[in-house]
C-alpha cells in the first residue's frame, strides 16, 4: 500500500486515505480511527476535541488577511460499511483494507474500499495540513457511526459548531452539488419459530444466492438490481412442496442501508430428490437472469450438500410464514418525485434476515423526501410483518434535508465550479440520506451543500473511486475555501 502512494495525486489526500485504510473502522467500532484523526489534527497544531459519543471537532484559524472571513465547516464520517465476498479472508475488526489500483480506479481486494467516506476525512485533513491554501477560519466535524445509525450526527449538540457554512464531503458524483436528501426510518420484524426434529433420513443441503451487485439502498435502489432475500424466498417457495424441504436456518444481507447481495438457507431433503432439485434451481436461475437482464447479470444459485450440526427445523407453518414474508415484502422504488424529475421520492429496502436459535429477525429501511410518506410506508411494512405473524419495532429515524437552491452558498460553489472547470454544476437533491438533515435541525441558520468525487458500487466489495476525479474534487474544495 505504501508503494501505491508514489503513483497517486494529489498526495496530500491519498497519504491520509491510505493511512486511514490501515485502521479497522466499521460502524460502531471506529473509535481507533476517530482517535487517529484527532491525533493527526493535534500534530498539525489545531484545536481538537471529542464529544461524548466520539465525534471529532477540529478548529484552525484563518490564514493571514482572512482571519475575519466567515467560518466554514468541513464534514465527513469516519466509519465505513464492511462487506466482503464469500470466500474472502478478511477480518474487519483487525485487518487493514487491501487497496489496489486498476487504471484510474482504486478498489479493495474482495472487500468494500471505505472511500465512502474515508476520502472526505482525508480531504479535510489535507486542508488542515496545507500551509498554502488561503482559507478563512475552519472547523472540521468528523462524525462516527453514520452508516448504521447516524449516531454521531444525531448526538451532536447544538452550539458546538460556530460556522456559517458547512461543506459535506460525502457525495459520490463529480459535478453534482447536492442541496437536499431524503429522510429515513428502520422497521424491524421478529418471529419466534417452533423447531422440531428433522424427519429421519433427510440430508442437509445449503441454498445459496450469490453474485448480485447489491449497492447503496439510497443511491442504487432505482437501478433494477436483484434482492438476494427476495430471491431466496422465491427459491424456498418453489422447492419446499415438491421436494419436501424442511427449513433449518437462513441468513442474508449485512447492512440496513445496503441492497442484499447474498443469502443462504440450510434445508433438509430426501437425497433421492437431489438431481431433480438441482435442475429446478438451475431453471430458476435462468428465469431470474432473464428477468434481471443487464441490471444484475452475475446471479448464481447453488444447491449443495452441507455439513451441519443442526438437527431441528421449523414447523411447516413457521417455515411457510417466513418464506412468504421474504417472497412478498415490498422492496424498491415506491414513488418518484413530482417536483424534481428523476428523483426517487420514496423507497423501501428489504435488507437483512438473521436467525439465532428459534428467533428470526428481518430488517428493513424506508426512505422518503416527504416526511408523511416516510411514515406511511413504514406503517405498510409493519402491516406486512403483522400479517406474517412477526412482531415489529421502528427506529427513531432521521429527518430529510430540505433543498433551497437560492442559498448564497449554492450560488458561490456553482460559480466557483464554472470558473475552475468551465461548466456549471448539476444542482439536485438525492434519495440517499446525508447527515446534513440532522445537523440542519440543530443549526437551522447554517448554509450547507455536499459534493465529492466519482465513486461507484459503494457498500459492496465492488466499491471503487476515480483517481482523476479525486484530483478535481480537491481543486474544487480548495477553490471554494479560498472564496467563502
Amino acid at each position: 500500500m505504501d508503494n501505491l502512494l508514489a503513483s497517486l495525486e494529489p498526495k496530500a489526500i491519498w497519504n491520509y486515505f491510505l493511512e486511514l485504510s490501515k485502521i479497522p473502522r466499521g460502524s460502531k467500532v471506529e473509535a481507533a480511527a476517530a482517535a487517529w484523526v484527532a491525533g493527526q489534527a493535534r500534530a498539525l497544531g489545531c484545536e481538537v476535541s471529542q464529544d461524548a459519543v466520539g465525534n471529532v471537532i477540529i478548529r484552525k484559524p484563518g490564514r493571514p488577511g482572512r482571519e475575519h472571513a466567515p467560518m466554514t465547516a468541513l464534514q465527513a464520517h469516519v466509519d465505513m460499511v464492511c462487506e466482503k465476498n464469500e470466500g474472502t479472508a478478511h477480518d474487519f475488526l483487525t485487518d487493514p483494507i487491501r487497496v489496489v489500483r486498476d487504471g484510474d480506479l482504486l478498489r479493495a481486494s474482495g472487500t468494500t474500499l471505505g472511500a465512502d467516506n474515508g476520502i472526505g476525512v482525508a480531504a479535510a485533513l489535507a486542508v488542515l495540513a496545507s500551509d498554502t491554501l488561503n482559507h478563512g477560519p475552519l472547523e472540521v466535524l468528523i462524525t462516527i457511526d453514520e452508516e448504521t445509525g447516524l449516531t454521531g450526527a444525531s448526538n451532536l449538540q447544538a452550539g458546538v459548531l460556530k460556522s456559517k457554512y458547512l461543506l459535506n464531503l460525502d457525495s459520490e458524483e463529480e459535478g453534482d452539488l447536492t442541496i437536499g436528501c431524503a429522510g429515513g426510518v428502520d422497521t424491524l420484524g421478529t418471529r419466534q419459530v417452533r423447531l422440531v426434529p428433522v424427519t429421519g433420513g433427510k440430508q442437509a443441503y445449503k441454498l445459496k444466492v450469490l453474485g448480485l451487485k447489491g449497492g447503496h439502498s439510497g443511491v442504487e435502489i432505482h437501478q433494477g438490481r436483484g434482492n438476494a432475500l427476495r430471491i431466496l424466498g422465491s427459491l424456498l417457495d418453489g422447492l419446499t412442496t415438491p421436494f419436501g424441504l424442511e427449513l433449518a436456518h437462513l441468513h442474508g444481507g449485512n447492512k440496513r442501508n445496503a441492497i442484499p447481495r447474498e443469502a443462504f438457507a440450510v434445508v433438509f431433503m430426501d437425497g433421492k430428490f437431489e438431481a431433480e432439485a438441482r435442475a429446478a434451481v438451475a431453471t430458476r436461475q435462468k428465469e431470474l437472469l432473464s428477468d434481471l437482464g443487464a441490471f444484475d447479470p452475475g446471479l448464481v444459485l447453488v444447491l449443495e450438500p452441507a455439513a451441519t450440526d443442526l438437527t431441528r427445523a421449523m414447523t411447516a407453518e413457521d417455515a411457510r410464514k417466513v418464506t412468504l414474508l421474504l417472497l412478498t415484502m415490498a422492496h424498491g422504488v415506491v414513488a418518484m418525485s413530482a417536483a424534481i424529475p428523476g428523483l426517487v421520492q420514496s423507497s423501501t429496502n428489504l435488507a437483512m434476515i438473521h436467525m439465532e436459535g428459534d428467533k428470526v429477525t428481518v430488517s428493513t429501511s424506508q426512505r422518503s423526501s416527504i416526511e408523511s410518506a416516510k411514515h406511511a410506508l413504514a406503517a405498510q411494512i409493519a402491516g406486512c410483518f403483522e400479517l406474517a405473524g412477526f412482531e415489529w419495532t421502528r427506529g427513531d429515524g432521521y429527518p430529510g434535508w430540505q433543498p433551497n437552491p437560492k442559498l448564497p452558498l449554492v450560488k458561490l460553489v456553482d460559480e466557483v465550479h464554472e470558473a475552475t472547470f468551465g461548466k456549471r454544476m448539476k444542482i439536485a437533491a438525492i434519495h440517499a440520506g446525508l447527515e446534513c438533515g440532522l445537523i440542519g435541525e440543530k443549526y437551522p441558520e447554517m448554509e450547507m451543500v455536499s459534493f465529492g468525487p466519482n465513486m461507484w458500487d459503494v457498500h459492496t466489495p465492488d466499491e471503487n473511486i476515480s483517481i482523476g476525479s479525486v484530483a478535481n474534487f480537491w481543486k474544487l474544495l480548495v477553490a471554494v475555501l479560498e472564496k467563502v
